[in-house]
C-alpha cells in the first residue's frame, strides 16, 4: 500500500511543463448535422505522440511544439477521419465537425488509426458500446436493452433467464454504479426486472469499467456503468420512434434560442394493461365475482441546453420512469385492491465554464429519487349488521438524494491531463414508511423511519505518458462518510499502466481499492422492487473491495480487430446478507412494524473473486461484433450462513461465452444474431422429506361443541449446504432481421426478430416435491417425464419458450 501511495505521489509531483517553444490548439468537437458533442474523439499531431481525447462534453485541449505545418487528426469509430494542417505559431482555438460514415463504406481499415488502437489507451477493463450498434442487436420482444447488451460482454454475469441484473466479477447487482448524466439510478428495472430503465433512442454513449476504476469514480465495488443522454439536434427538428408488440416509443429533438441552445424529449410506454383487458373482461361476463388485474410502466427523458458564450454553457436534464401494478378482486358485497408500484427520478443541472484553453470546468446539482410502495385495501360487508368494514395499509420505502459535484479537466501538456474534483451526496433513506388504518378496531397508525447520512469524495488523477511506449493512470480518491453513530474516512488509491511491447502489443495491469456506503438487502437476488437499500452504520460496516487486473491487448489492423485478455482477482470485506430466514417486509405482521429493524436482519462477511476473460472484438465493416468467454470463480464466508463455511453465492459461473454478430447485406438489409452459453446458477435444494406430527389440539367436531383429539402433520424438507446444487447449463440463439427504406422525408425500419430460437427450455426456477404422478424430473443431460412413485423429486419450471417480434421504427 505505501509502494502504491507513493508511487501516485510521484507521478503527479512530476509536472511536466509547457515549455516556451509549445503552443496550445483547443475547441470543441461535434457531429456534423446535429451539432451533438463527441465523447472520446481521439486527437493528436501526426507522426508525434502528442496526444489527448474529447471529454464528457466534447472539448479537447492539445499541446504540440509551434511549427508552420502542423497536421491536426480527429478520428473516431464511425466517423470520417478528419486532418487539419495548420500553422500553430500561437494558442488557438479550432472547432471541429466529424461527419458520421456508413459501415458499409468502411470494408478498408486504415493501418494509421493509431488512436482507436486498444493497445494504445492506458485504461484497462473498459468497454464503450456504440448506441448504434446495440439498436442492431436481437432482443426479448424486441425492446433494446441498454443492460442486456452488456450481460454479453466478458466479466458480467446474467441474472435469470430475462432479466437485466448483472452482476461483475463477482459482484452484486447493488455494486454496480449506474449514473444517467451524473445522476445516480438505483433501480435500472423495468416489468420485474425483464427489461431495463434506459431508451436507447435518447442516449449518446454507454461505457462500463469493470476494473482499475479511474479515480473521478467511487462508491460501489465492482462497475461503473456511465450513461449520457443526446443534447438534441442544433441544426434541425427531428424525431424517430418505434411501435412494438407490448410498448411504443418516440424520440423528439430540435434547435432552440436561434440555434444556440437544443432539446431533446423520450418516452416510452407499455400497453400490457390496455391489451389485456378485453381479454380478462371476455373471461367474466355473468360472474358475480370479478378481477381486475393490470401492469404498465412508462419512462420519460427530457433535456435542454443552452450556450450563454464561448465559455459558458448550461444543460438541464431529467429522467422519470414508474411501473405500476394492481390487482383488484369483487366478491359481491366484498372489495379487495392490491397494488406494488416503483420508479425514479433524476434531474441533474449542469454548467460548463472555461478558464482559459487547458482548463475545464463543470458544475453540477443533482437529485435522484427511488422509491417503491405496496398498497392493499379490503372493505368488507358484516353480514349480521350490513354495515361496511375498511382496512387500508399503505408501505413504502425508497432513497433520496441531493448531490453537489464539481469537475475540472487539466490539459496541462502533452504528457499530462489532470482531472480533479469534489462530490458530496447528502442520503436521506427510508427504509420503512406504514401507514395502518382498520375501521373494525378504530385504528389508525402512521410511522415513518428516515436515516440521514453524507457521503463526500475528493478526487485526482493524472494521465501521464512516459514515453511512447508508457503510460500510467494514476489517482486518490478520498471518501469521507458521516452517519448519526459513526464516521469512517477512507483513502482510495487507483492506478493502470500500458507499456506497447510493439507497435500494435501492449501489457497492461491495474490497480483500485474501492469503498461502498450503501448497501441493498435482497431475499430473491433477481432486483425485483420490494429490495431494500439502506445505509452504512455503527452496526454495518461499509463494504471494501481489492481489485488487481493484468492482461494483454492486441490489434489486428488489416482485419479490423482487437483482443483482449485479462486475469482478475478480487477480495471483499464486509458484504452483507440476510440472515437465514430473516425478512424485511413488514406487511404481513403490521402492528410489529414499529418493533422492525433492519440491522438486526442481516449479517456481514467477506467474498472473494478470480478469473480470465478473453473478448475478441470488431467494431468497424459490413461485419462487425464480438466473441467473449468469461471463466471465473467466486467465493462467501460468512460466520451466520451455512455454519460458518465457504459457498458460491447463486450467480457464481464457472463458464460464461457470448457470440455476437451484425452483417449488413446492403442498405437495405441487416441480419444480427447472438448466442450465449454459461454454466448453471449454484442452487440449494432439498436432499429428503418427511413428516412431522404436531402435538394434540382441540377442535370442534361438526356434531359437538366438544373438543375431539387431533394430529396435525406436515411434510419438511431437509436441505443440503448453501447452493451445492447446479443448475443445467443455459444457452439461447437470438436472430433478428432488419428492412431498412428510404422514403422521401423519412426513414422506416422493420424487423423481425426470434429470441431462443431453436426453443431452448432454459430453468428460471426449480421446485421440489413429492410426485405421485408425472412429473418433470433431473437426471442425465437435462430433464424426463417419469412415474415417481411418491419420490421426492425436482420440477424445473422454464419462462421463455420461442418467442417472436415484430418492431416498425421510423425516422424523419
Amino acid at each position: 500500500m505505501r509502494l502504491i501511495l507513493f508511487s501516485i505521489f510521484f507521478v503527479f509531483a512530476y509536472s511536466g511543463l509547457v515549455g516556451q517553444d509549445s503552443k496550445i490548439v483547443s475547441g470543441y468537437i461535434k457531429e456534423k448535422g446535429s451539432k451533438e458533442g463527441l465523447i472520446g474523439v481521439s486527437i493528436y499531431l501526426e507522426n508525434s505522440s502528442n496526444f489527448c481525447t474529447s471529454n464528457t462534453y466534447g472539448y479537447y485541449s492539445l499541446t504540440i511544439p509551434a511549427q508552420q505545418d502542423a497536421k491536426i487528426v480527429f478520428s473516431m469509430v464511425g466517423y470520417q477521419k478528419t486532418i487539419k494542417r495548420i500553422s500553430v505559431t500561437q494558442n488557438l482555438v479550432l472547432d471541429i465537425e466529424l461527419e458520421s460514415i456508413n459501415a458499409l463504406d468502411e470494408v478498408v481499415i486504415s493501418a494509421k488509426r493509431q488512436e482507436d488502437r486498444l493497445s494504445e489507451s492506458s485504461q484497462m477493463s473498459k468497454i464503450e458500446l456504440p448506441v448504434n450498434q446495440i439498436k442492431k442487436i436481437p432482443s426479448l420482444l424486441g425492446e433494446k436493452d441498454v443492460l442486456k447488451v452488456l450481460q454479453l460482454m466478458p466479466g458480467v454475469q446474467k441474472g435469470s433467464e430475462g432479466q437485466s441484473g448483472i452482476y461483475v466479477r463477482g459482484g452484486g447487482p447493488d455494486q454496480n454504479l449506474i449514473i444517467l448524466d451524473d445522476a445516480i439510478v438505483y433501480n435500472a428495472n423495468h416489468l420485474f426486472g425483464f427489461f431495463s430503465t434506459f431508451n436507447g433512442d435518447a442516449l449518446k454513449s454507454v461505457e462500463l469499467t469493470k476494473g482499475g476504476f479511474p479515480a473521478r469514480y467511487g462508491g460501489r465495488l465492482s462497475s461503473v456503468i456511465e450513461l449520457n443522454m443526446k443534447d438534441g439536434n442544433k441544426e434541425k427538428f427531428k424525431g424517430e420512434g418505434g411501435i412494438g408488440l407490448i410498448s411504443s416509443r418516440m424520440t423528439l429533438e430540435g434547435p432552440v434560442f436561434n440555434k444556440k441552445g437544443s432539446f431533446l424529449i423520450s418516452g416510452r410506454r407499455t400497453y400490457l394493461d390496455i391489451v389485456s383487458k378485453p381479454f380478462i373482461n371476455a373471461r367474466q361476463k355473468n360472474v358475480s365475482n370479478k378481477v381486475d388485474a393490470g401492469y404498465y410502466f412508462y419512462d420519460l427523458n427530457a433535456k435542454i441546453n443552452y450556450e450563454i458564450g464561448a465559455k459558458d454553457k448550461i444543460y438541464l436534464s431529467t429522467y422519470l420512469g414508474k411501473d405500476k401494478f394492481n390487482a383488484n378482486v369483487i366478491e359481491d358485497p366484498n372489495e379487495y385492491q392490491n397494488g406494488l408500484d416503483w420508479g425514479n427520478k433524476t434531474a441533474t443541472f449542469r454548467w460548463n465554464h472555461l478558464f482559459g484553453q487547458k482548463l475545464f470546468g463543470n458544475a453540477s446539482l443533482i437529485y435522484s429519487e427511488y422509491g417503491f410502495g405496496i398498497s392493499s385495501r379490503s372493505k368488507t360487508v358484516d353480514l349480521e349488521t350490513n354495515k361496511p368494514q375498511v382496512f387500508q395499509l399503505q408501505y413504502d420505502s425508497g432513497i433520496k438524494d441531493y448531490t453537489l459535484k464539481y469537475d475540472l479537466d487539466y490539459f496541462l501538456s502533452s504528457k499530462h491531463n489532470l482531472k480533479f474534483g469534489m462530490q458530496s451526496i447528502f442520503h436521506e433513506f427510508t427504509p420503512s414508511a406504514t401507514v395502518l388504518s382498520d375501521e373494525n378496531i378504530d385504528l389508525f397508525q402512521n410511522k415513518v423511519e428516515k436515516i440521514n447520512v453524507t457521503e463526500t469524495g475528493l478526487y485526482a488523477e493524472d494521465n501521464i505518458i512516459l514515453n511512447t511506449n508508457f503510460k500510467i493512470n494514476a489517482g486518490l480518491r478520498m471518501s469521507i462518510y458521516g452517519a448519526k453513530d459513526k464516521s469512517y474516512f477512507r483513502p482510495e488509491p487507483r492506478l493502470s499502466m500500458a507499456y506497447k511491447i510493439n507497435k500494435t502489443t501492449a501489457i497492461k495491469s491495474s490497480y483500485a481499492l474501492m469503498n461502498q456506503y450503501v448497501h441493498l438487502l435482497s431475499n430473491t437476488g433477481i432486483g425485483l422492487p420490494t429490495d431494500l437499500w439502506v445505509p452504512s452504520t455503527a452496526k454495518i460496516s461499509p463494504q471494501q473491495s481489492i481489485q488487481y487486473a493484468a492482461g494483454i491487448a492486441k490489434d489486428f489492423e488489416k482485419q479490423g480487430l482487437a483482443l483482449s485478455i485479462e486475469g482478475y482477482y478480487k477480495n471483499m470485506n464486509n458484504i452483507i446478507s440476510y440472515k437465514e430466514g430473516a425478512s424485511f417486509l413488514v406487511i404481513d405482521n403490521p402492528e410489529t412494524a414499529d418493533k422492525f429493524n433492519w440491522e438486526s436482519q442481516v449479517t456481514a462477511g467477506n467474498g472473494w473473486s478470480y478469473g480470465l476473460e478473453i473478448m475478441l472484438q470488431k467494431k468497424v465493416g459490413r461485419f462487425s461484433g464480438w466473441t467473449g468467454y468469461t471463466w471465473s470463480k467466486t467465493e462467501w464466508k460468512f460466520q451466520d450462513l451455512n455454519f460458518g463455511n465457504t459457498f458460491f453465492p447463486k450467480y457464481d459461473r464457472r463458464h460464461d461465452l457470448s457470440i455476437v454478430g451484425i452483417f449488413e447485406l446492403n442498405k437495405k438489409i441487416t441480419v444480427s444474431a447472438t448466442w450465449v452459453y454459461g454454466t448453471g446458477n449454484a442452487l440449494t435444494i432439498p436432499l429428503s422429506e418427511y413428516t412431522v406430527y404436531s402435538e394434540k389440539i382441540p377442535r370442534r367436531s361438526q356434531n359437538s361443541i366438544e373438543s375431539q383429539p387431533y394430529f396435525g402433520s406436515n411434510r419438511v424438507n431437509e436441505y443440503s449446504s448453501r447452493n451445492t446444487f447446479r443448475a443445467e447449463n443455459y444457452h439461447r440463439l437470438d436472430a433478428a432481421i432488419q428492412f431498412h427504406k428510404q422514403k422521401a422525408k423519412h426513414e422506416r425500419t422493420w424487423e423481425l426478430g426470434v429470441y431462443n430460437a431453436y426453443n431452448r427450455k432454459n430453468p428460471f426456477f426449480y421446485v421440489a416435491g413429492n410426485s405421485l404422478s408425472t412429473a418433470s424430473v433431473l437426471g442425465g443431460g437435462g430433464t424426463q417425464s417419469q412415474e415417481t412413485g411418491g419420490q421426492l423429486v425436482l420440477k424445473r419450471y422454464s419462462l421463455f419458450p420461442i418467442v417472436p417480434s415484430l418492431t416498425y421504427n421510423f425516422k424523419f
